[in-house]
């Protein structure tokens, strides 16, 4: 009982202090809200279920998609918004032509964005399996384009992300080790920012690597998209 209390009470404060802070506790949290924790504590509050991708096709998450009407589309936005040296950009943005780009994955620079890819950091199969199978088309399509937040994709060498595979860390990580808490602090940024579960390999993997990494490079701050 006096244990349970205790619970409780450091519960309370830790959503009043969060309140002070002027950010929602993640449990709380409703869309449109903020929220600063670490990456060990968001992972803690998503669901744990297994994952079931069936049914999961890319055409169910429509992309790319001109989201902000400017002739660009979604992978073009991103290829500009990215580069190290910007590119040019035609009028009706049909071609990006030279530009530089560092791939953050395997430490690599481009100079053209040919061998480069557009990566979901939470691939298009993983969030199918993890919760999106039952969101509507236009929550689908939101999250395959969204650029609110940066970190829900990137501008990296096409050759990772073919590696990648739609695999989650419990069977993939970056090429370049220096690259693993990053990697895993956007994954759990993700994963919060659309409620998405996680299974039980790779909560255990996000865990392991977690703990390896400077407590600085944990430390994250989102807004909940649903």
């Amino acid at each position: 009982m006096a244990r349970t209390r205790i619970t409780s009470a450091l519960a309370a404060a830790a959503a009043t202090a969060a309140a002070v802070a002027g950010t929602a506790p993640p449990a709380a949290a409703a869309p449109g809200d903020t929220v600063t924790t670490t990456v060990p504590e968001a992972l803690g509050r998503l669901q744990v279920a297994a994952e079931d991708r069936t049914g999961y096709s890319r055409g169910k998450f429509p992309h790319w998609t001109d989201e902000d009407q400017d002739g660009c589309d979604t992978r073009e936005d991103v290829l500009v918004e990215e580069a190290v040296t910007p590119p040019t950009v035609d009028a009706r943005c049909t071609t990006v032509v030279g530009g530089a780009w560092h791939s953050y994955y395997d430490k690599k620079d481009h100079t053209g964005a040919g061998g480069l890819g557009i990566d979901h950091t939470v691939p298009l199969g993983e969030a199918w399996g993890s919760g999106a199978s039952r969101w509507s088309e236009e929550e689908r399509r939101r999250f395959a384009n969204d650029r609110d937040d940066p970190r829900v994709l990137n501008a990296v060498s096409a050759t990772e992300i073919r590696l990648k595979a739609g695999r989650d860390p419990a069977r993939w990580e970056p090429s370049d080790d220096s690259a693993d808490c990053r990697y895993i602090a956007e994954w759990v940024v993700v994963k919060s920012r659309y409620r998405l579960s996680v299974d039980r390999a790779e909560a255990a993997a996000l865990e392991n690597m977690a703990a390896e990494c400077p407590d600085e490079e944990m430390e994250i701050t989102y807004t909940t998209a649903r």
